[in-house]
């Protein structure tokens, strides 16, 4: 019963943050919205693991997701401000300011990859499952990982219509996830 309260008072803010997209089923933000219902879900079932057995080969496997995730986001997050020229014209409702660029970033991370916030948000989904492995939690992940897969499939046709053959021509020379891999 505290698991659930605490998830729907988490739930408020994130709500909150994602009405706009909410109502769109068509936009990247709908998507991404149940990936982070998802993983706030496994993050309060498992926040009380968080640091049990710490040496033992799952936690050092999770941490090691979690510190790849912490890296992803906030790479990715300064180089869309810096790089990507973040424009408040941009008309796309759902998007959030720094998400509004008006150059195609295309150099750090992005280079390798076209979605580093959201292989953020996916290292940090498996970082948190392998706190406490359970197959509830592992349906959870799963769930969360797909709805990641299409939030990045909307993401890129929003790219696409934005950005045109140039962001067709980036999409042919990187991955989508994981550098050299998917």
């Amino acid at each position: 019963m505290v698991r659930i309260i605490a998830f729907v008072i988490l739930s408020l803010p994130v709500i909150l943050l994602s009405w706009s997209a909410m109502l769109r089923v068509r936009s990247h933000g709908f998507y991404r919205f149940f990936s982070w219902e998802s993983i706030l879900w496994l993050l309060v079932c498992n926040l009380t693991y968080w640091f049990d057995d710490p040496f033992c080969f799952r936690q050092q496997c999770s941490w090691i997701l979690l510190i790849i995730s912490f890296y992803l986001v906030v790479s990715g997050v300064i180089l869309l401000k810096i790089k990507g020229k973040p424009n408040s014209n941009r008309a796309e409702k759902g998007l959030y300011k720094f998400e509004k660029t008006s150059e195609l970033v295309d150099t750090g991370i992005y280079k390798y990859i076209r979605h580093p916030l959201y292989s953020s948000l996916i290292f940090l989904t498996w970082g948190i499952f392998l706190k406490q492995i359970t197959l509830p939690l592992f349906i959870i992940s799963v769930i969360s990982t797909l709805f990641l897969w299409f939030t990045s499939l909307f993401d890129e046709k929003e790219c696409i219509s934005y950005f045109g053959d140039k962001y067709k021509s980036y999409m042919k020379r990187t991955k989508r996830f994981i550098p050299f891999v998917i």
